[in-house]
């Protein structure tokens, strides 16, 4: 059986980046790069896979923009002298033996989505996603497994529930009701972590909780009603977009060395 190690790229770029307190420079994007490198290399070598997807977002407006303006607006936008080594970064990883896949108007999240959920469903093997990305881990109630690479320990389904007091498929659900400030998804007025989790524990589904929200009297069940059409447009925003034409066959993804 095969073994898909996919690699949310800029998650692990843009981490080791920003480990260092030293002022935008040239020389701080070729360092952090020069680690990131190394970082790659490491997932390779302690998760030997046989296919690696090392995706990458390609920048600008996505389809969440033209669905929601003001998705992403609070980021702080990636330093320039970063994004500017990016591409000879891509040539080291291809002469490293990967493929870099990045393409417009979608994230990475969604390129790995795609491909992991087809892995899976092709029976191929293990699929093991390299990401501290909360959105990425709805995919562990498909079979995959999440590598945190900073903290090297792995997140299961038992993991989630303890982080987020639901299981993964109800992950998506959670973050739509909680909302999200890395990405500026609005979710609902006053409901965070606690109350989110309770609600899908009571209810089990963002729809359930809708139609029970018409009979609670409370605060909470008026800023239901009230935000209800914000919270299914929240609920799109955190999705993945699972059928991305991602152009590249498992032959353009195998693993040399494997």
């Amino acid at each position: 059986m095969g073994r898909l190690l996919a690699i949310d790229g800029l998650n692990i770029v843009r981490r080791v980046y920003e480990a260092s307190p030293e002022p935008d420079s040239d020389l701080k994007a070729e360092i952090a790069l020069r680690h990131a490198l190394s970082s790659f290399r490491n997932l390779i070598t302690d998760h030997q896979p046989t296919h690696v997807l090392p995706a990458f977002d390609y920048g600008g407006a996505t389809w969440r923009h033209q669905l929601y303006a003001g998705y992403r607006e609070g980021r702080a936008p990636m330093p320039g002298v970063l994004r500017e080594a990016l591409p000879e970064f891509y040539q080291s990883l291809g002469r490293f033996g990967l493929r870099v896949v990045s393409l417009p108007d979608v994230e990475a999240d969604d390129v790995i989505g795609t491909v992991v959920l087809r892995w899976l469903a092709e029976d191929r093997g293990a699929a093991v996603v390299a990401t501290t990305d909360k959105d990425l881990h709805c995919l562990v109630a498909q079979g995959a497994l999440v590598w945190d690479h900073f903290k090297s320990e792995w997140h299961d389904h038992a993991w989630c529930e303890k982080k987020w007091g639901v299981p993964p498929e109800q992950l998506p659900d959670l973050l739509a009701l909680m909302g999200d400030a890395t990405d500026s998804i609005p979710g609902v007025s006053k409901v965070g972590l606690k109350t989110a989790a309770k609600l899908l524990r009571t209810y089990g589904s963002l729809d359930a909780i809708m139609a029970g929200a018409g009979i609670l009297k409370d605060t909470l069940g008026e800023t239901l009603r009230k935000e209800r059409e914000m919270l299914y447009l929240s609920r799109q925003l955190v999705q993945l977009k699972t059928d991305v034409r991602v152009g590249v066959s498992w032959n353009m993804l195998a693993w040399e060395s494997a």
